[in-house]
């Protein structure tokens, strides 16, 4: 009877494994669909109006007629949105067409117009263009103007799975330009320029730790050291992960290791799927020194050598501390063989002293009031 209930359950998993499976490709075949068909109307909406063939109220009285099929979404601006979505990729039809692809110029809705050409802008995938909403992809255009951060953030929302609010927040935060600004060495020291390059984009130059409290840990002891902020970053690791980013799994904290009989303990060690390599991450409380860097060098050289699979990348090291010229960081580091960058943090009590007190806030609204 037992055996049985394994096997059903077993039966089961595999089941709902396929069902997910499923879904979740017909639910990117949808949104494939949904583009070409926003893309299509986009442009033929595009040289109706944009030639004078078509009144400025034309847009309000075709979604005003009552015709459009099941279409409740088909508002004057969803349509503008679309022809906006056509507008700024129309770029594409200007690349080479896929052998056997329809070379006539029509100004009617053609039903696969956007599906069948291959993107070649950047290092955008043409997968990652299609696996995002419409919602995402108008709000891109809506916040973004320059092209290659508006590539930068679909791959991101793509491959990250952002919600329309997670990217908006994205976009807030500028992470486009703060992407690369963290002082490192991995265009040197990684195998490849594709491997440097999806490194520089994984870490920020600055992290804000919310879970740590520094004036309550003050407050409970008088002297405290990385350890401390070490332990609160181990009991909250799940969100430490979060705030680093996708595809990080924990391995451990003061992890054991030792090369010719000399141990060594690194503070935070995680295995990054994107990288395909260990991410070494030593903390430090005050101001960045030089000595890291070399304290941080052995950690890497040991990993590589004890620890690392054969199919993985070079072991990445990375230095978080409370302040760092950047300038003389990126000037150090270059002597260096082993692919490390220094970032710093921030935590929550001291985003607060930045941050106006509600008085003084108050006090400045009634003043413009």
């Amino acid at each position: 009877m037992n055996e049985v209930s394994i096997e059903l359950r077993d039966a089961v998993k595999k089941i709902k494994a396929a069902i997910l499976q499923s879904q979740y490709h017909i639910a990117q075949l949808a949104n494939k669909e949904l583009l070409s068909l926003y893309y299509s109307i986009g442009k033929y909406v595009s040289n109706k109006t944009r030639n004078g063939a078509w009144g400025t109220g034309a847009i309000q009285a075709i979604c005003d007629h009552g015709e459009l099929p099941g279409l409740r979404g088909f508002s004057p601006s969803a349509v503008k949105r679309m022809r906006s979505f056509y507008e700024q990729w129309k770029v594409l039809e200007k690349r080479p067409l896929i052998e056997g692809e329809n070379k006539e110029d029509n100004s009617s809705i053609d039903s696969q117009p956007l599906t069948n050409r291959p993107l070649a802008v950047g290092d955008l995938e043409w997968k990652d263009f299609l696996a995002i909403s419409f919602t995402h992809h108008s709000e891109i255009i809506a916040k973004v103007s320059n092209l290659e951060e508006r590539l930068f953030y679909i791959k991101k929302t793509a491959e990250c799975h952002w919600s329309k609010e997670r990217m908006i927040d994205e976009i807030k935060a500028d992470l486009y330009h703060h992407q690369a600004s963290m002082p490192n060495n991995f265009s040197q020291t990684l195998p490849t320029s594709t491997s440097a390059l999806k490194a520089i984009s994984m870490f920020k130059d600055n992290y804000l730790l919310e879970f740590v409290n520094m004036e309550e840990l003050d407050a409970r002891e008088k002297d405290v050291d990385e350890r401390v902020i070490e332990q609160e970053i181990v009991q909250h690791v799940k969100e430490f992960i979060m705030t680093f980013g996708r595809d990080f799994a924990f391995v451990g904290n003061q992890y054991y290791l030792e090369k010719f009989g000399v141990e060594q303990f690194p503070d935070l060690l995680f295995y990054n799927r994107e990288l395909a390599a260990l991410v070494v991450v030593e903390l430090k409380r005050g101001e960045f020194k030089p000595a890291y860097l070399g304290q941080l060098s052995a950690y890497l050289r040991i990993l590589d050598s004890e620890v690392k699979k054969p199919f993985e990348n070079p072991s990445i090291g990375i230095i978080l501390c409370k302040e760092a010229n950047k300038s003389f960081v990126e000037f150090v580091i270059q002597g260096y063989d082993n692919p490390m960058g220094v970032a710093t943090y921030k935590t929550v009590d001291e985003v607060k002293k930045i941050l106006p007190s509600e008085e003084e806030l108050r006090r400045v609204i009634d003043e413009e009031i």
